[in-house]
């Protein structure tokens, strides 16, 4: 490569950091993957390959590449046998999409009529074509929601963001009482499942009964009662009220010494 060609490719790729736009709805897929990978690891932990190529519904083997040409771009650190790491740049971008995506969700079922369950793929097409103008022009209508239909909340234009950890409802001790916060958005038939249940955000569930051995959970809802397995209530994550702050596991009815 020529000195001319390396200092011209050298000044495309700094013209392309700052702006998302540059970068192909792909290359953007990316990093709301990592971001969101790494957000359910322990202690800040680089967001795994296998765990990127989970979310993209592609194989691993083919991540490799676009984290290379987004590590050139600044926006990943990539660090060998561990996965990948956003940038600052890339971390703020990444919330940029969020905000688009999650924006959309409330506008499509406030104002379009969506359900909870038809929103998700749609959003990812419309996030990458829809200009930052309309999206605030967007959430301003909307009142700035602060949350999407799925309870995920919803990036601020300034890139501040709730990240707390929240325990699932598959933690939640017997006789504990808990509100649902946010569920799982990534599964139209989950949402459908949980919508027949009567679990959204906002909703108040107490645990009446755990069966040993990760068996279904049976929970009060109003005046109703439920029961969901426990890989469900993984996927279902809450705020506790007062009560027993963490679960101890029962085997036949006793507690586990």
């Amino acid at each position: 490569m020529t000195a001319e060609r390396t200092e011209r490719t050298e000044r495309t790729e700094r013209v392309a950091r700052p702006a998302h736009g540059a970068l192909t709805g792909q290359a953007e897929d990316y990093l709301k993957a990592i971001y969101e990978s790494a957000k359910q690891k322990q202690n800040g932990a680089a967001a795994a390959t296998n765990d990127i190529a989970a979310r993209l519904g592609i194989a691993p083997a083919s991540v490799s590449g676009m984290l290379q040409r987004l590590a050139r771009l600044g926006l990943v650190k990539v660090e060998r046998y561990r996965g990948a790491r956003l940038t600052a740049q890339g971390r703020r971008i990444a919330l940029q999409l969020l905000r688009r995506h999650r924006i959309i969700e409330v506008f499509l079922t406030t104002q379009l009529g969506y359900g909870w369950d038809d929103v998700h793929d749609e959003a990812e097409r419309l996030e990458h074509a829809a200009s930052s103008d309309l999206i605030e022009r967007m959430a301003k209508a909307l009142g700035n929601p602060r949350s999407d239909p799925h309870g995920a909340p919803i990036p601020t234009a300034d890139g501040e963001v709730d990240e707390r950890r929240l325990p699932t409802l598959a933690e939640l001790p017997e006789l504990a009482t808990a509100t649902v916060v946010r569920v799982s958005d990534r599964d139209p038939a989950f949402l459908r499942y949980l919508d027949a249940l009567g679990i959204r955000p906002g909703s108040v569930v107490t645990v009446l009964l755990r069966e040993p051995f990760d068996g279904p959970i049976t929970v009060k809802l109003g005046k109703t009662k439920q029961v969901l397995g426990s890989g469900a209530a993984a996927r279902v994550y809450i705020e506790q009220e007062s009560g027993p702050k963490s679960r101890t596991p029962v085997v036949g009815g006793r507690k586990r010494q």
